[in-house]
């Protein structure tokens, strides 16, 4: 159908003006960078529905609950314990690692293995313990051979994993290793490149920084952790 020419002109007038106005104000040009037209794309987004009244809120033991015994991926074939997490279930900060190792699967807790002796290092040398941060994994399951998890692997855990952010509600995420990161920052960067500054997820900042396990293996990487622990002790405002 055939507009007319004045319909079609208006809307060129009207945005001839606001850019005259703009002009008028001091602005040379518009932020067109890929975190300017994420944070504008949530804009048109409705807002979430809120949570009933009467429903219940949401714990760390019904998440366990809900995993239970679960077999919802291949990873369960192989697994001797489900390693689900722990710590201070209102920690303002989380560490969150890739998957248990082989000591984390016969024994069913989180980071107990050698690189989780020295991640239990790190913390204590943060002036913190255990008990006050949460640790958890990406993946609940301990991969072969201590592989990385594979994308299906991670799609059918990363719910579980969202709910234990969204329970525990932390300040911060210090994210173990590359996997981690990719997960948490839904990127296809390694480590080495998001690490040393922090990266806001939702609100909560995450610091990308090396995995233990790593650390084990290139020990001179030991001192750029400690930069990057460092800034997160800064950010929490705790001693160093």
């Amino acid at each position: 159908m055939k507009q007319d020419p004045a319909t079609v002109n208006d809307p060129l007038e009207a945005l001839r003006d606001t850019l005259l106005q703009l002009s008028r104000w001091g602005c040379q040009g518009f932020a067109c960078s890929p975190q300017t037209l994420a944070i504008l794309n949530t804009w048109s987004r409705p807002a979430p529905a809120a949570r009933s009244e009467d429903a219940p809120a949401d714990t760390l033991a019904a998440i366990r609950d809900d995993l239970g015994d679960c077999r919802r991926c291949l990873l369960s074939a192989g697994r001797t314990h489900l390693v689900f997490g722990e710590g201070n279930p209102r920690a303002e900060l989380m560490f969150v690692g890739e998957g248990p190792g082989a000591e984390e699967d016969r024994s069913g807790k989180v980071f107990v293995g050698p690189a989780g002796q020295l991640l239990t290092r790190i913390i204590e040398a943060m002036h913190l313990t255990r008990e006050q941060v949460y640790i958890c994994n990406v993946v609940k399951c301990r991969p072969p051979g201590n592989r990385n998890p594979e994308p299906a692997e991670i799609r059918t855990c990363r719910p579980f994993l969202e709910r234990q952010i969204q329970v525990v509600g932390p300040k911060v995420i210090c994210a173990l290793g590359s996997v981690a990161t990719q997960v948490l920052l839904d990127t296809d960067q390694p480590v080495s490149r998001l690490r040393g500054r922090f990266h806001d997820r939702g609100g909560i900042k995450v610091m990308p920084t090396y995995h233990p396990a790593y650390l084990l293996r290139e020990p001179d990487k030991k001192k750029l952790v400690w930069e990057d622990v460092k800034k997160i002790m800064a950010f929490l405002r705790i001693p160093l």
